[in-house]
């Protein structure tokens, strides 16, 4: 936590915390947490507090408008200022961490920076799309623009978008989609959910997600487990592969018995195995992907 304007780093936390306990978001989660372990406990002193979509929280405390989220929201959308006294401090804060701005009365009161380590399956995970066929991997994100480089750089992805809103990334996915691509998005937050909707397969991961997105995705994993995606796509193909396989049996075997029939060849049971016979052996072709799901 890094304070401005004279503010103590231990009641920077402690109004975050205080604010950001009301939204179950990661990184509201992690304020309130950090203050927890140091036993930074709070009085509701604030107004109601008022959360505005990808940009961040907004209420008021004693005759102070207090604000907490991304720079977007703090420096542009309000007009926040930052001491100038402390514009060195400012510009030295670790670009490598996610931030949270938090602004009192219009002026800059704290830099909160959050930890968020890559998941050590990411990379693989990566990899694992690309073998099945997925052609481009795409990060969209509300982070800067440097700490969007340097994680896209390390998981391996294809191109990223930094800095984004949720109409941005709303428009990338319909740009996509005019393009002739079929879009799978892949999101938790509540902001995501728009964007699920457009995609051709909104994937919502439900460990962690949101009521909005899983209500939204077309497929929901039930950990917050990044491989299980690859895992999901890899049960679509084997499923899809196992439905034209038995429409294939079962046109096929019907074709034939119904030659042999037309020329007076086949008999009765010909005729119950092409009926009853073929509908037994699509379903135990189908039984195969149980052993796949098993399996992954």
């Amino acid at each position: 936590v890094v304070p401005f304007g004279g503010k103590e780093e231990a009641e920077m936390l402690r109004l975050a915390a205080c604010l950001e306990e009301h939204f179950p978001h990661s990184m509201a989660n992690a304020v309130v947490r950090r203050a927890q372990e140091l036993g930074l406990s709070h009085d509701e002193l604030h107004s109601k507090v008022e959360y505005i979509v990808a940009h961040g929280i907004s209420s008021r405390v004693g005759d102070e408008t207090v604000q907490i989220g991304s720079a977007h929201f703090i420096f542009e959308d309000e007009g926040c200022e930052i001491p100038e006294d402390e514009r060195k401090a400012f510009d030295a804060i670790p670009e490598r961490y996610s931030h949270l701005y938090m602004s009192i009365a219009g002026r800059l009161a704290a830099v909160i920076c959050i930890s968020d380590p890559l998941r050590e399956e990411a990379g693989d995970c990566i990899g694992q799309l690309r073998s099945l066929g997925i052609s481009s991997c795409v990060m969209l994100t509300g982070d800067s623009r440097r700490t969007a480089g340097a994680i896209a750089a390390e998981v391996g992805v294809d191109d990223f978008r930094a800095e984004v809103l949720p109409e941005d990334k709303a428009a990338y996915v319909q740009e996509l989609r005019a393009r002739g691509h079929t879009v799978i998005m892949v999101g938790d937050g509540i902001n995501d959910a728009p964007v699920l909707a457009l995609s051709d397969i909104g994937i919502a991961m439900g460990g962690l997600g949101s009521d909005a997105a899983i209500e939204t995705a077309d497929v929901v994993i039930q950990t917050d487990q990044p491989s299980k995606v690859a895992t999901a796509i890899r049960i679509g193909k084997f499923t899809r592969t196992i439905v034209w396989q038995n429409i294939a049996l079962a046109f096929g075997v019907k074709l034939i018995v119904l030659m042999l029939g037309a020329g007076g060849i086949a008999t009765m049971w010909e005729a119950v195995f092409a009926d009853v016979g073929v509908a037994l052996l699509a379903i135990l072709n189908a039984v195969r992907i149980l052993k796949t799901t098993k399996t992954d």
